[in-house]
């Protein structure tokens, strides 16, 4: 089995988010990077996968060199290679273009990813990079076996779960708890350092870019009511929140 597994680098999720040049530049200093959270879990699928049916993983990701470390860990968490197309991640359509243009004619059964990015949260390119290739693509998956040439998938839907069987090739979206998150062994970070990390150049430009950012309003004082004064509690709801 062949699988293309796309990662994101993302700020850790205890960061403190700064802006600067008047609040159009992400202040990346002091910021501690990580592979995205949902992509962590698509990955350790993956190489439970490779396990259970041999084959290999190739890790890919559209990012700068400031990516690396990331895509170094997941070598030694257990993939076999990696690619980076040498690019910003503006915007879900490009980086499903670049991802798109990577696995065209590789010929991957499986492309898994997060089912989102932590840091903008779109949830859409495993469904453009199905489109643009022409597969299907499925997510949030959250249980994933494969038996020959055909994946068994259990995805959340509004009220439930459901339950797919699919044809090879998929594009996945991938979320807990499809696999536990899986730590590097010290054997693994040695021979990372010698997979081959290939670095490519974009295609195409991205088609939108950041005018500015805003950080959330700040938390409001908090009013205690006693708990034998509902009243008081409804009328505040009501008068103040609007939220009744």
């Amino acid at each position: 089995m062949k699988i293309l597994v796309c990662i994101s680098s993302v700020p850790d999720t205890t960061s403190k988010i700064n802006f600067t040049d008047n609040n159009t530049v992400f202040e990346s200093n002091g910021i501690t990077y990580i592979i995205g959270p949902y992509d962590d879990y698509a990955l350790a699928r993956a190489i439970e996968l490779k396990e259970e049916s041999g084959g290999t993983v190739t890790v890919l990701n559209v990012g700068t060199e400031a990516s690396d470390p990331q895509i170094r860990k997941a070598l030694a968490i257990g993939a076999d290679d990696a690619i980076r197309v040498n690019a910003e991640p503006t915007d879900s359509y490009f980086v499903a273009e670049q991802i798109a243009h990577v696995a065209k004619d590789a010929g991957y059964d499986l492309i898994m990813m997060g089912r989102e990015t932590t840091d903008y949260n779109s949830g859409v390119v495993h469904g453009i990079v199905g489109q643009l290739l022409g597969i299907p693509s499925l997510s949030p998956v959250m249980e994933l076996t494969v038996e020959g040439n055909k994946a068994k998938i259990s995805r959340e839907i509004e009220g439930g779960k459901e339950k797919i069987e699919a044809m090879l090739p998929l594009v996945l979206g991938c979320q807990e708890p499809i696999a536990e998150w899986k730590i590097a062994s010290m054997r693994g970070i040695m021979t990372a350092r010698k997979k081959p990390l290939n670095v490519v150049p974009p295609v195409g430009e991205s088609l939108t870019s950041i005018t500015s950012y805003t950080l959330p309003p700040a938390k409001g004082a908090c009013k205690m009511i006693p708990a034998e004064d509902a009243g008081q509690l409804i009328e505040l709801l009501r008068t103040e929140a609007k939220v009744i």
